[in-house]
């Protein structure tokens, strides 16, 4: 056991024990990674960082309930991944009334992308790792209209305006970059799979 690996589990020891200090320690290390990993399948930095503060006080009132040092993370990733579906759900019912096809097919491809996520094996940065690489590889205009819509929380009218195109232009990016990225990820997903069942 490294010396930061022994750091982390004489704190988890006292956060076991009610130390709110060292309930701080885990707060902080852990809440941008929550909101990052929330915002990525709910596009609303604000809700992302509710939904973050409600994990972590969420571990502190289960601290029982977590075993392990591992545990903390596992606990904090599957209650992120279980209010975003519930998020996601609650929207793909409002987007229904809307009759809005993209939203529909971001919605799906998020329920999707979350319900495969096992986060005792998968490892938040190297799934960030992943998902900036695939974004990387997009062809430039549909890299820039996925940012503009996913990480600026852009209407599809202000990008096409921005950008000097039509919706049309707009809509048909954000599908051949949902399309890639549901490719790149379902290769990776496939890939833990395998380790799950090999192990």
């Amino acid at each position: 056991m490294n010396h930061n690996n022994s750091f982390e589990l004489d704190l988890f020891i006292s956060f076991k024990e009610g130390d709110e200090t060292a309930y701080t320690f885990f707060y902080d290390k852990y809440f941008r990674r929550i909101q990052s990993f929330s915002v990525q399948f709910i596009y609303d930095q604000d809700e992302a960082e509710n939904l973050a503060q409600e994990a972590l006080l969420h571990l502190w009132q289960n601290k029982d309930s977590v075993e392990s040092l591992g545990g903390v993370q596992a606990f904090l990733f599957t209650y992120a991944k279980s209010k975003c579906l519930n998020l996601i759900r609650h929207n793909k019912v409002k987007d229904k009334f809307k009759n809005d096809l993209l939203n529909h097919k971001e919605r799906e491809l998020d329920i999707e992308v979350l319900n495969s996520l096992q986060f005792d094996t998968l490892e938040l940065t190297e799934l960030e790792r992943i998902i900036q690489e695939s974004i990387s590889e997009l062809p430039p205009k549909t890299r820039e209209v996925f940012i503009k819509k996913r990480f600026e929380n852009k209407k599809n009218a202000e990008i096409a305006e921005e950008m000097e195109v039509t919706l049309k232009a707009v809509e048909a990016h954000m599908t051949k970059a949902l399309k890639i990225l549901k490719t790149k990820l379902s290769d990776y997903l496939f890939l833990i799979f395998i380790l799950i069942y090999n192990n």
